[in-house]
């Protein structure tokens, strides 16, 4: 049977999950899926569960804050944690921090719900969770701990800014500040706009009584002031209400007791938010009915806060000085001279051999000789070599330097330099500083022979070993896991696209015209045209597929590094999707040549084109303005349409402000591509049938490009008068 895994074997285990999500939002919702089951309250008492809890709860508030996670994956994922949070919240005995957490998780989640609760009213389960968790914090605001309450307070200012009537709400929009009281029907059965009206305006009521209180907690009023600036900015028909409070505010009013240092510092702190947050607000609008007022109050307050923290300073002039005294004043104030500090004396070191360590060892406690560092780990021996650093004595440091010094020159001086055996000359005398050679007459033949005859007989000659080097080769490298070639394909990825930030734009150069070659001119065009080249192009006829396969804009495919690239193209296209919609273009024109040769060579293979194009279309509708010819020029361009895609441009008469645009759109085509022509008519005539505030411009473009339309509306018209009946076109 199998060891349990501790404690922090599991939150080492969940780090490596946090690091892998913070690489790729992409895998939030695998993770989240898997953590849940693990920080979900099991309603027993165990000490160790308090960790992965807290780990829980600060990853929940992660997850819904990140910028990276897309609004409508966190709409989703926040339906999956409502229970969790619900329970962690309403345990009486949870830990302090986990309940910190949770609150600032529901701050996120809730305009997140409310939206949902807005398109989906049958949910009634989910919104009855989400007023027991929005109930249970409104309860603990008041009697929890100060680093909750901060909490409780955003939360309430959330509830505040969903809950009133914003400014042209358009629920198109994925920004969470955009959901508004306005984008509530009338007749929703589960979201009253009169009540939640009502209680929004209890809210921000009991927001503002904190300024209201004979005494004021400074971190309350601070954090109360920072939430404050948001509602003021998004929700005008409160900013006077809130405007008019914060001005008969006085931070300075327990300036009049006596003054500690911490309620120093609590005024001081209290005043400088009140002041920064008014001039923030008079920079931002200096039209402001206000800003006189305003003005004044600050001015006020700066003098008042001159007046009661420099008034002391003025009474007893500037303080003495404590040390380091003038020598001109020492005999005035009687001043002691400060007392130099004690020498720090190094032993010499005996005679003898010694160790580096011991050369180095300047302190004489025996017991920190025998301690061993090297059991230390590096880092805490930096830190701890730091702090030393830093709070040493700079006598005492030159004081060590010097005996360490003297011990190396005494160590120098008592060993004199000996003569490598192994490297001297031979036969030659070390005080003899020039060699002078001897010369004398050469030796004839008769001289050498005899010297040869009386020489001994000469030693077999010893052979030294071969010593050639054979073939050597590195070992192989281990082979990469799954998740490692994950990581170095989407490196390899964003270091491709990171080129296209230093190279020059098209238009700050010359075109070459047609004839020119594909990527030849080094600007961030030809940048485009390799990318896409390597996502098209690389892997074609690579993948997997028992036949030519429509890949669906919501199927997971397998990594690879065409899928990457695709991935990276589509989220840098977003990023700006008006200048470089031409970028969108040549990428979808790639890829539908690419599907069309595969499929003309009659090899398997898998078609990207019409999901990436439904991808692109549905990332750039809802930020689409009336005003926009980005969607005509777009639909204009890609090579190929379909009903799918004709079905977006059509769902943009849901809004009435956006059917012109739309209708425009549908136009354009049927008079410049007359090989879409029908099913643009068909999508127009769709419309007319499906959308009241549609009808009246799509029967124009219909009676004239439609033959026997005119006729058959008109026959409609006279049923209508007679029977009083219409009938379907």
């Amino acid at each position: 049977m199998a060891e349990p895994i501790s404690v922090e074997q599991q939150i080492k285990l969940l780090e490596d999950a946090r690091k892998l999500v913070l690489g790729d939002p992409n895998y939030y919702p695998q993770i989240l899926q898997g953590i849940i089951p693990i920080i979900k309250p099991d309603g027993r008492a165990d000490p160790a569960k308090v960790e992965l809890r807290r780990w829980g709860a600060d990853f929940l508030a992660e997850t819904f804050a990140s910028p990276t996670l897309p609004a409508d994956q966190k709409e989703t994922l926040s339906l999956s944690v409502l229970e969790v949070i619900k329970n962690m919240i309403e345990n009486p005995n949870e830990d302090s921090a986990v309940v910190k957490s949770v609150v600032q998780t529901a701050a996120s989640i809730y305009p997140l719900v409310f939206r949902w609760m807005i398109n989906n009213s049958y949910d009634g389960p989910t919104w009855e969770r989400m007023l027991a968790i929005k109930s249970r914090i409104l309860r603990i605001w008041d009697t929890a701990v100060p680093g909750v309450r901060i909490c409780c307070i955003k939360f309430a200012q959330r509830v505040v800014l969903v809950q009133t009537a914003g400014p042209n709400a358009d629920p198109r929009r994925g920004d969470p500040l955009e959901v508004s009281l306005s984008m509530v029907p009338q007749n929703h059965p589960l979201l009253a706009p009169r009540n939640l009206e009502a209680e929004a305006s209890g809210l921000l009521d009991r927001m503002l009584s904190v300024f209201q209180e004979s005494i004021s907690d400074a971190i309350l009023v601070d954090a109360t002031l920072n939430t404050l600036s948001i509602l003021i900015r998004a929700r005008p028909q409160v900013a006077n209400r809130i405007l008019n409070v914060i001005l008969n505010f006085n931070p300075l009013k327990q300036a009049n007791s006596p003054m500690t240092p911490k309620l120093r510092v609590m005024v001081k702190s209290m005043e400088k938010t009140t002041r920064l947050l008014l001039m923030h607000i008079n920079k931002r609008d200096p039209q402001n009915p206000l800003a006189g007022r305003i003005q004044q109050y600050v001015e006020r307050m700066m003098r008042s806060r001159n007046e009661i923290f420099d008034e002391a300073t003025r009474k007893r002039g500037p303080p003495a000085p404590m040390d380091g005294l003038d020598a001109a004043k020492r005999q005035k104030l009687g001043a002691q001279l400060p007392t130099p500090a004690p020498k720090f004396h190094v032993p010499p070191l005996t005679p003898g051999p010694h160790t580096v360590a011991e050369l180095f060892t300047v302190t004489t406690d025996e017991g920190l000789k025998a301690f061993d560092v090297s059991q230390l780990s590096e880092d805490l021996v930096v830190k701890i070599g730091i702090t030393i650093l830093q709070k040493i004595d700079g006598d005492t440091l030159n004081q060590a330097v010097e005996g360490v010094r003297q011990r190396y020159l005494s160590l120098q001086a008592a060993q004199p330099e000996l003569l490598n055996p192994a490297t001297a000359p031979l036969g030659v005398d070390e005080d003899e500083d020039d060699y002078e050679p001897d010369f004398y007459n050469a030796e004839d033949t008769e001289q050498i022979l005899n010297k040869l005859d009386n020489a001994p007989p000469d030693e077999p000659e010893i052979k030294a070993p071969d010593m050639a080097p054979g073939l050597f080769a590195l070992p192989p490298p281990p082979p990469l896991t799954q998740d490692q070639l994950v990581q170095v394909g989407q490196g390899t990825v964003s270091r491709v696209f990171g080129v296209m930030q230093t190279l020059e734009e098209a238009g700050k150069k010359q075109k070459a015209g047609l004839n020119r070659l594909a990527a030849s001119s080094g600007d961030r065009d030809d940048w485009i045209t390799i990318i896409t080249r390597l996502a098209t192009r690389s892997a074609a006829g690579l993948e997997e597929a028992s036949d030519i396969i429509k890949a669906e804009p919501d199927q997971p495919v397998p990594f690879s590094l065409s899928n990457t690239i695709r991935e990276s193209l589509y989220l840098y296209v977003l990023e700006d999707f008006r200048k470089r919609i031409d970028i969108a273009v040549a990428w979808l024109c790639e890829e539908w040549y690419n599907d069309r040769v595969q499929m003309t060579l009659g090899e398997q293979t898998v078609v990207h084109y019409e999901k990436w194009v439904l991808r692109v279309l549905d990332g750039i509708v809802p930020y689409l303005d009336a005003r926009d010819k980005v969607l005509t020029r777009f639909l204009s361009e890609i090579p190929g349409l379909t009903p799918d895609v004709l079905a977006r441009v059509k769902g943009l008469c849901r809004d009435p402000a956006m059917v012109n645009l739309a209708l425009t759109s549908l136009l354009y085509l049927v008079m410049m591509r007359p090989p879409v022509r029908e099913i643009a008519l068909d999508a127009v005539e769709d419309i007319w049938n499906n959308y009241e505030d549609a009808k009246p411009i799509a029967a124009k473009y219909l009676s004239k490009w439609r033959p026997g339309f005119a006729e058959r509306l008109k026959d409609n018209e006279e049923d209508k008068k007679t029977n009083g009946v219409a009938i379907e076109v």
